[in-house]
């Protein structure tokens, strides 16, 4: 058993090059400290995701629900449907243009999932435009608890420019609800 407010940190994954990402583990930290800046891996580059502040509060009661110890595979809530967010995305750079037959148009690096305390869950994504010609990517993104659906999310990514990197945070189920893990696949382009 573990409480929420202690959740480990785990490992990043890896850049997957055929355009899919995986699963990523849940961490409950603050965004990389109290700036919430990340570092792009890639370009280097350093950032802040951005996220809606006004997000309901975490009681604070110790006696609460939320803050004691659970069990995952006991949580039956769920967030119907499919929710659309049209996120910001922040420009980490340039990449050179590789798109062809081995190397797909879009890559998308696996999501690292978050916990923002007495917030939302966020998923960091990266997207990877290798063509010569412009992209509107569209990512759906689904955050699970022991395998079953806590929410799903399509995230209409603001066009992608010949080459750029983005950055973007795609908004989850508000942390009073348990998340273990986040898949995000590329919807377009193929």
């Amino acid at each position: 058993m573990m409480k929420v407010s202690s959740a480990a940190s785990l490992a990043l994954g890896c850049l997957i090059a055929t355009g899919l990402a995986g699963p990523a583990a849940a961490q409950n930290v603050a965004a990389s400290g109290a700036t919430g800046q990340l570092t792009d891996t890639r370009t280097g580059k350093v950032w802040t995701p951005a996220w809606d502040s006004g997000d309901a509060r975490q009681p604070t009661d110790p006696n609460h629900p939320v803050n004691r110890e659970f069990n995952p595979r006991g949580q039956t809530a769920s967030v119907p449907g499919m929710i659309v967010q049209h996120p910001r995305a922040t420009l980490m750079g340039t990449v050179p243009i590789t798109a062809g037959p081995s190397v797909p148009v879009m890559t998308l690096d696996a999501p690292s999932l978050q916990a923002v305390p007495t917030r939302r869950w966020i998923a960091i994504l990266y997207v990877t435009n290798n063509s010569a010609g412009s992209i509107d990517p569209i990512v759906d993104c689904h955050f699970t608890n022991h395998g079953q659906k806590v929410e799903s999310i399509r995230a209409m990514v603001p066009t992608a420019g010949p080459g750029e990197r983005l950055g973007l945070a795609v908004r989850g189920p508000r942390v009073d609800m348990f998340v273990d893990k986040v898949s995000c696949l590329p919807m377009t382009p193929l």
